[in-house]
């Protein structure tokens, strides 16, 4: 039983030497140097995914039901309202100081969005509103002499009754 178990490992060390010789001659010979060269491209496109994968992606962040009561006509008597989830966009950096910063913005888009008159938010498109808003908020933190911490302000649900 004990040669027989010898003779199957022996064979079984032969073999894989065998293949092992075998790919050594297959990559010195020409065969070998277009393999090789593909190997070569395959490990720089790894590299070129890890580059990507280096610049971070965009986190958005949201600011939910931001709702204000809109400016009315001297003449008008009904109450309109104006109900909006915005989502910043900034970047895994700067995501942290955004964070703090979202009652802030809170505040100004309740600021900005309360000093519309109804007849102007019936009429305007969502980039018009999110104009708006990215234009107050440059301006906030310009007067604090700050960078504003996200590239832009979207507008993610938008309800004007």
């Amino acid at each position: 039983m004990n040669k027989k178990v010898i003779i199957i490992f022996a064979a079984v060390a032969v073999l894989a030497a065998g293949v092992a010789g075998g790919a050594v001659w297959f990559m010195s010979s020409k065969g070998g140097e277009e393999h090789a060269a593909e190997t070569k491209d395959a490990k720089k496109k790894p590299a070129k995914k890890e580059e990507k994968k280096s610049e971070l992606p965009p986190k958005y962040l949201t600011v939910d039901k931001v709702v204000v009561m809109l400016k009315h006509e001297a003449n008008e008597t009904v109450t309109h309202y104006l109900s909006a989830d915005l989502v910043v966009a900034t970047d895994a950096k700067r995501e942290k100081e955004t964070k703090e910063n979202l009652p802030m913005l809170r505040s100004v888009a309740v600021k900005t969005l309360s000093n519309l008159p109804m007849a102007s938010a019936r009429v305007m498109t969502i980039d018009q509103f999110a104009a708006e808003l990215n234009k107050a908020f440059d301006h906030e933190f310009e007067e604090e002499g700050r960078e504003k911490p996200f590239d832009e302000v979207m507008i993610g649900k938008l309800i004007v009754e």
